[in-house]
């Protein structure tokens, strides 16, 4: 499945109104931690269709950045059912972020 960049606009449906789990990777374009996660989440999105991945940029989406708390990105957050399942700050290797789906 493909990864889904979320804005106030569509977060809504795709997020709180998704029959699956959401992993949402918050990130900016300069951060060097951000770039060696961005990959692991992309094949993630790819392996498992049992999810819904999507990706939040905090500098064109600063209003979601801030309702999540977001204060050090890399930043991967797991919702189910519209409620917060793990979080997570910093880069970590693949199977931490599988795992955090597991919580």
């Amino acid at each position: 499945m493909a990864v889904i960049n979320l804005t106030n606009l569509n977060f809504e449906d795709e997020v709180m109104r998704s029959d699956k789990p959401v992993l949402i990777d918050f990130f900016a374009t300069w951060c060097g931690p951000c770039r060696m996660v961005s990959p692991l989440v992309d094949e993630i999105a790819q392996e498992r269709s049992d999810i819904k991945v999507c990706k939040v940029d905090v500098d064109d989406q600063g209003e979601l950045a801030s309702e999540f708390g977001v204060s050090s990105i890399p930043m991967l957050v797991v919702l189910k059912n519209g409620q917060i399942s793990a979080k997570s700050v910093g880069a970590m290797p693949k199977e931490d972020i599988l795992a955090l789906l597991d919580k």
